[in-house]
């Protein structure tokens, strides 16, 4: 009888680990093939080690972080991440690299997701970069004074911010961060995805208040706001869903709905006329994670209309496999105009017309 039990009890566990396996291969997309749709692009110059994340200004000012070194991912590059800036409104647009002064230590810097928050009382742009040197998980403020310049004003740690993948700023000093692991400790997250637990989080940081303002995600990745900045986006990007939030008085998140995507979109961009947002997608999880240059991992982008209407379109607006462009991260559109990053590969520009 203490024999049966035994093989009973083995014959569960391997059952259970069998199909925890089968499902992280359905949640990577392993078996997924998307067919090829192209738009008018070229390569943007002087982005050769990927555009992780990209946002634009209100008056066609883009700022690009590069040369992200991410745990599982490839890096073709050994020098220290960069933040790009460029004029849409030029009739050739140009990224040219930012001057970064102040005591941050550029020979570490390795910028993840961006955000921007211009202070309406003096139109002065800050710049908020998510950056993991030595792996750690901060978040950096900069102002920018010129064209070509960025001042360093501060670095923010907390226990709460252990993995920050990406921000939306919604004050000089405030923001809203997405951790995409459930815990610091690697052996134990490790553990939590592969036991499906939804336990990652959003955390709103402010000077007087740090705290979880919504949790319940596979492994929270892209976050962005409405151009009327009352409602937050949040990509689920192992759920394979777009969270729709509304902000409340206090900084409080109250979920509204979740919309499908069907694929692994990281970060987030919103359309400042029309409101669409758009999504930086990876068809296949598993080509990036087994990342293998003969069979690379491919891009897509996807666009979602009327997201707070009951019927959302969501719609694939550029898809490669990966021979023009490897692993999109993001999707910023600007007056007929489209930028897509990659976590390690180049960057485009797109006409939208």
């Amino acid at each position: 009888m203490k024999k049966i039990l035994v093989a009973a009890v083995v014959a569960a566990v391997a059952a259970f680990i069998g199909h925890r396996f089968l499902k992280l291969k359905g949640i990577a997309l392993a078996s997924r093939e998307v067919p090829v749709k192209h738009l008018n692009c070229h390569y943007l110059k002087h982005i050769e080690y990927g555009a992780e994340d990209i946002t634009i200004l209100r008056d066609g000012l883009a700022f690009l972080s590069t040369g992200l070194k991410f745990p599982g991912l490839p890096s073709f590059s050994d020098e220290p991440g960069k933040i790009y800036v460029m004029d849409l409104l030029h009739p050739k647009p140009t990224p040219v690299e930012l001057q970064i002064k102040g005591d941050l230590d550029l020979n570490s810097f390795n910028p993840h997701g961006i955000s921007t928050y211009t202070d309406e009382a003096d139109d002065s742009v800050y710049l908020f970069v998510v950056n993991h040197p030595q792996q750690k998980s901060q978040v950096e403020i900069f102002h920018l004074v010129q064209e070509n310049t960025l001042v360093h004003l501060k670095t923010i740690t907390h226990p709460l911010l252990h993995s920050v993948n990406d921000i939306v700023a919604v004050g000089v000093e405030s923001f809203y961060a997405t951790n995409y692991k459930s815990f610091d400790n690697d052996a134990l997250n490790t553990l939590a995805v592969f036991l499906g637990f939804p336990w990652c989080d959003v955390v709103y940081y402010s000077p007087k208040e740090v705290r979880v303002a919504a949790n319940g995600f596979l492994s929270a990745n892209g976050i962005n706001i409405s151009p009327e900045k009352r409602f937050i986006y949040v990509s689920d990007i192992m759920g394979h869903l777009i969270d729709v939030y509304e902000r409340k008085e206090g900084e409080q998140l109250v979920h509204l709905k979740a919309v499908a995507v069907g694929s692994l979109c990281d970060n987030i961009d919103v359309d400042h006329k029309t409101g669409d947002v758009w999504l930086g997608c990876h068809p296949n999880g598993m080509k990036l994670s087994m990342y293998n240059p003969e069979d690379p991992p491919g891009s897509e982008i996807i666009r979602i209309k009327n997201i707070h209407s009951d019927q959302p379109v969501v719609s694939q607006e550029y898809v490669d496999d990966g021979h023009v462009l490897m692993a999109s991260t993001v999707a910023a559109p600007y007056e007929g105009k489209l930028l897509i990053g990659t976590v390690f590969h180049k960057a485009l520009i797109c006409d939208l017309k």
